[in-house]
């Protein structure tokens, strides 16, 4: 914003007009008390703005009456939340206070107006912007309005971002983008969201967004008289059999565009299903939603050929956010597949307004709201620091999400690119702890194995398996990644690390070694070649050492040569894994001329268990030579 101008037009006709507007929207809805205290707001707002002016040069009262608009008309919130839409800057740019406003408005109003009003600090917790995200997320996890004036307020923001300068409109884009948007997303408020990120993209990356806008519109041009027909066809094969319902082509945004592009590699020409063609109806008394969906569908592909392996039912499994439809892929006359969306009237405004219309003292409203607390403050005790805060919450609760079952029909939501792992712990946390291997749609899977929409998971353990560094690359919601770090941080961590080039094992004969300042001290074989430099060269730095077995188990691999016969890889096999009771990581064998060898990866405990093992190998027929393997790490 600016002071005031030497632009002396009177503005006070169009300030008068706009406010008027914003009070016959709420009058139909809000008592004549109520809306004396709105008329109160916008005249409190007026006075404290009144020498201020946005980067238009107009008065930075519209600000303040366009979020206001918002909130009341495309939010449909109520009145405390449009007075709090009125008043949002005025603590932040003037001399008001929010204990003033509670005084004259009440708390509730206080609390939405100090919920957006970003904090002044001399020093920031994480930093400005991260400080100000944590705020709202706090502020959300006690009244969802308050992210949803936030909300009304970047919209307007967003929508008048062309009067800012370019390094001002790249971070204003970028956090919307990265917080605002896909809250909007998690919320099912599809129209905001959209307009969010179309225009996010359009600050970021402006030549991107044009040549996207100007190949859709090109596109939407040619296309237009084929899709014209096929919506025709659609309409006079459900009109033949008594359904009335609307049919409309919609293209996909810019930004949801340029986000399949940047996935796929495609280009714009050789990307599939740039558009979609909607059929809404309204369900006839008697038959219910998924009836007449059904019914659709039947006729639909009566008329067409349909996609194999092109539906996605989004009735029976929604989205967390709510979303609901029926989805499919139709081969049109002129030769293209198709995607076609069935939805009820009742479906498609859910997924355009998401959370408002869903009643707020309902058992899922609260259900939903207690999950987010819940989430946000195991995400604050866990992740103080600001990175890994904003990523755990973006992970956990900002993605799209897959639904999956377990073989009893249990439903489980994860976010797009969960794991086996991922899933395991969802259903507990010790299933999550000694996760061994999996079966995805009755096929043999690893833990690590990517899921996807609809998929039938069940999971086998072993109490011998627990959570490992690498499990850590391959999950990706917040509840896998809590346990896992907490496994391993609480898991005991030996003062002991093991020399990378003679790899000692509890039981042979070693010597430490510790550098200043490093609480772990270094285990080298007594004839390893590094232990022996550094006797030579630093003998003062030698420490006792007490490298004993523990439940620790140590990778080790080891060669065995034996003359080929009928049953031996049997008996290799069946002594390790029946008589030892022992894992194999590899076995991987070579034989020429009659002699085999044979490269075997496994874990032992101890040096002791690895000679015992060595021997019971090395008494099989056939058996010439069994040794252990040293690889020196890179």
């Amino acid at each position: 914003m600016q002071k005031e101008s030497s632009d002396q037009r009177d503005y006070t006709p169009e300030i008068e007009d706009r406010a008027e507007e914003v009070m016959r929207i709420m009058s139909s809805r809000t008592g004549s008390a109520d809306m004396r205290r709105l008329r109160q707001a916008f005249e409190m707002a007026r006075e404290a703005h009144a020498p201020q002016r946005r980067k238009t040069g107009e008065p930075y009262i519209f600000h303040p009456l366009a979020v206001a608009k918002i909130a009341a008309e495309e939010l449909h919130l109520d009145v405390n939340s449009v007075i709090a839409a009125f008043l949002h800057d005025v603590v932040e740019d003037t001399p008001h206070s929010v204990e003033e406003i509670s005084r004259t408005f009440g708390p509730d109003v206080a609390f939405l107006v100090g919920a957006v009003t970003k904090q002044k600090k001399e020093h920031y917790e994480m930093s400005k912007q991260l400080d100000n995200f944590k705020q709202m997320l706090d502020a959300m996890g006690r009244d969802i309005r308050a992210i949803l004036v936030k909300l009304s307020d970047r919209l307007h923001n967003m929508r008048t971002l062309a009067s800012m300068p370019a390094e001002k409109q790249m971070k204003i884009a970028g956090e919307t983008d990265y917080f605002y948007a896909p809250l909007a997303t998690r919320l099912g408020l599809y129209n905001i969201k959209s307009e969010l990120e179309n225009l996010s993209l359009r600050y970021r990356c402006p030549h991107e967004y044009a040549e996207l806008t100007e190949q859709i519109e090109a596109d939407r041009q040619f296309q237009s008289g084929r899709l014209a027909r096929f919506r025709e066809q659609i309409h006079d094969q459900l009109r033949s059999h008594g359904i009335v319902a609307r049919v409309f082509t919609d293209y996909r945004r810019p930004y949801s565009l340029w986000r399949k592009m940047l996935k796929s590699g495609d280009d714009f020409n050789h990307l599939k299903y740039r558009h979609f063609t909607e059929v809404v109806f309204d369900a006839p008394e008697g038959m219910t939603e998924k009836e007449m969906t059904l019914k659709i569908y039947s006729l639909l592909t009566d008329r067409f050929r349909e996609k194999p392996g092109g539906i996605v039912n989004y009735i029976d499994s929604p989205k967390e956010n709510g979303y609901q439809s029926f989805h499919l892929k139709l081969l049109a006359d002129f030769g293209r597949w198709q995607e076609v969306h069935i939805s009820s009237e009742r479906m498609m405004r859910e997924s355009q307004y998401g959370i408002l219309l869903t009643d707020r003292s309902s058992a899922d409203f609260n259900s939903w709201m207690e999950k987010f607390r819940v989430l946000l403050s195991d995400i604050r005790r866990n992740h103080p620091d600001a990175n890994t805060f904003m990523e755990s919450m973006a992970a956990s609760f900002y993605n799209d999400d897959i639904l999956v079952f377990s073989p009893k029909g249990r439903d489980v939501v994860l976010p797009q690119r969960s794991t086996v792992i991922d899933f395991a712990y969802e259903i507990s946390p010790d299933l999550g702890r000694h996760a061994h291997y999996a079966r995805i749609n009755t096929q043999l899977a690893s833990i690590k194995t990517p899921l996807h929409r609809g998929d039938i998971v069940e999971i086998f353990t072993s109490r011998d398996v627990h959570p490992n560094p690498d499990w850590l690359n391959h999950c990706v919601t917040y509840k896998a990644r809590r346990e896992i770090g907490e496994y391993l941080d609480h898991r005991r961590k030996s003062p002991y690390r093991r020399c990378p080039v003679c790899r000692p094992l509890p039981g042979e004969e070693v010597i430490g070694y510790s550098e200043k300042g490093d609480f772990q001290i270094n285990v080298h074989k007594r004839d390893c070649r590094v232990a022996i430099r550094l006797a030579s060269q630093y003998g003062d730095n030698i420490k006792s050492v007490d490298f004993h077995p523990d439940d620790t188990l140590y990778p080790v691999k080891i060669s065995v040569r034996a003359v080929d016969r009928y049953h031996l890889f049997i008996d290799l096999v069946s002594c390790i894994t029946d008589r030892l009771a022992l894992s194999m990581h590899s076995f991987d064998t070579e034989t020429a001329d009659g002699i085999v060898t044979c490269h075997i990866a496994l874990s032992v405990h101890s040096y002791k268990e690895l000679e015992h093992i060595i021997s019971h190998i090395a008494a099989i027929n056939g058996v010439d030579e069994v040794k252990r393997i040293v690889e020196v790490e890179d």
